[in-house]
């Protein structure tokens, strides 16, 4: 006779606790549920549970801090660690602590359940060696999107996979670099970047492999280049879509062979670095144009991290604009907070210059205002004069410039990506999916997950929904939390 698996949920919200044990229920497992640290705690001694599914906020403890107890007592029980709180120091902290996986609140329950039979059939890793960490995120966001980024940085702190960053420019790529190196287990080597289109075509080589004396003329001294300098630690090659041909090719046999020679040198050096790409261009239509090695793409490649522009997130504008005037403070330039019709304007704005434009122009503002608050007048004022930015008043004639520029600017660039792939005739269908599928995207996120309400937003049928998301293959999962 097979038994049963029974899972153990801790969590201090009763409609949690009620959803989790019905889910699971249905799903064929047993469920005891109990929104007290203490009572899990119990549980676990007592040799109950074949898992254990717990929120780390608890009025009696701290769920984080039981995963290493449990660890201690029970090698083989796995816990699945939810939380509401969902920034990056939550994700890596569960990982590093033991725990099976990390789930952010809101979660969709067909997510939960694939982790929970997961969890029962696979052996239980050992936890990982746990790194230090301070009060100021490297990553700020609550959004769905960042949540997953925060998830897979944290998956990848025992591991030296090469990692692909994509994202506009001002998005906040070399932060995913350096908390892929601080979180990680190289993060008592060094941190080395180097931007590919800041330095010469013909340095290139010279900088990443180094040289010797007389290698070149103005060689007069041996020089270590960048991939000497992070042994032992990270290597961040930035926009790597700018590096020559030449460069690409000496680089695609250091990932290959793992060692490399100096321009001018003879002896082999063995690579111990780990490698970080980033790129805001798309190496596919650099790749068709015959501009990047289609070979390196894939070595580089290994697992990509898309960093989504901040207008796919607005929610998290609020989160990053007070973190920017928090650490001004903290720099001494003064106590500033936003009043809620800034906030607004900040969140209606656009950001063409994401996360880096947002940050200085809360910089700016907290050394240039004289008051402690805000207004919304002064943030029309300053975003006005960016560069990117016409004045914003509030209305829709205030924000229809801005927004026919961008969108204007999306279709100039998949022009440029189309000519000469022999897409022709394709512009207006591309064009449509392209809006079409983040519209969907967002209300389903609003109405989370509930067709009917989206539907009705949208002033579409039920069944051409449907229709809509299927095409474009969005998630539509019901969220829980």
């Amino acid at each position: 006779m097979t038994t049963v698996p029974t899972i153990l949920i801790a969590d201090d919200d009763r409609s949690i606790r009620t959803v989790l044990t019905q889910a699971l229920g249905r799903a064929g497992y047993q469920v005891r549920a109990t929104g007290a640290a203490a009572t899990l705690w119990r549980w676990v001694e007592d040799g109950e549970g074949d898992l254990v599914i717990t929120d780390i906020v608890m009025p009696d403890g701290n769920g984080l801090d039981l995963v290493p107890r449990i660890r201690r007592v029970r090698p083989d029980l796995p816990v699945v660690v939810m939380s509401a709180q969902s920034t990056i120091l939550t994700a890596v902290q569960s990982t590093q602590r033991g725990a099976f996986e990390y789930l952010p609140k809101p979660f969709d329950l067909t997510e939960l359940l694939s982790i929970v039979d997961r969890a029962i059939k696979q052996p239980l890793p050992g936890p990982a060696p746990e790194a230090v960490a301070g009060d100021d995120l490297p990553l700020i966001g609550r959004a769905p999107v960042m949540q997953e980024i925060y998830r897979v940085i944290a998956r990848l702190t025992t591991a030296d996979l090469t990692i692909m960053v994509t994202g506009e420019s001002g998005t906040g790529k070399e932060l995913i670099a350096r908390a892929l190196h601080d979180y990680g287990r190289r993060r008592q080597g060094p941190f080395v970047a180097i931007n590919m289109a800041a330095i010469p075509r013909e340095l290139i080589e010279s900088e990443l492999f180094g040289h010797e004396r007389g290698a070149f003329t103005g060689a007069t001294n041996r020089h270590i280049g960048r991939f000497e300098q992070a042994a032992g630690g990270t290597l961040f090659l930035d926009e790597i879509g700018d590096m020559p041909q030449e460069a690409q090719t000496r680089l695609l046999r250091v990932l290959q062979e793992g060692e490399f020679t100096t321009v001018g040198g003879r002896q082999p050096i063995r690579a111990n670095a780990r490698i970080v790409a980033a790129t805001h261009r798309d190496l596919r239509v650099l790749i068709r144009a015959g501009q990047f090695r289609e070979d390196l793409f894939y070595r580089l490649n290994v697992v990509p991290i898309r960093l989504p522009p901040l207008r796919e997130r607005p929610g998290d504008i609020p989160l990053l604009a007070q973190h920017f005037l928090s650490r001004a403070q903290n720099e001494g330039l003064g106590a500033k907070s936003l009043a809620p019709e800034a906030m607004a304007r900040l969140s209606a704005y656009r950001w063409p210059g994401n996360v880096r434009e947002l940050e200085n122009l809360m910089r700016r503002l907290s050394a240039l205002v004289p008051q402690p608050v805000i207004t919304a007048e002064i943030i029309d004022q300053a975003l006005a004069e960016l560069v990117h930015a016409e004045p914003v008043l509030g209305g829709e004639a205030a924000t229809a410039q801005p927004i026919e520029r961008a969108i204007e600017q999306h279709i100039a660039r998949v022009l440029a990506a189309m000519r000469g792939a022999g897409e022709e005739g394709l512009l207006y269908d591309r064009i449509l999916a392209d809006f079409e599928a983040p519209l969907i995207r967002q209300v389903l996120a609003e109405t989370r997950g509930n067709q009917i309400r989206a539907a009705a937003m949208l002033g579409l049928n039920r069944n051409t929904l449907r229709k809509k998301i299927r095409l474009h293959e969005l998630d539509v999962a019901r969220r829980v939390g």
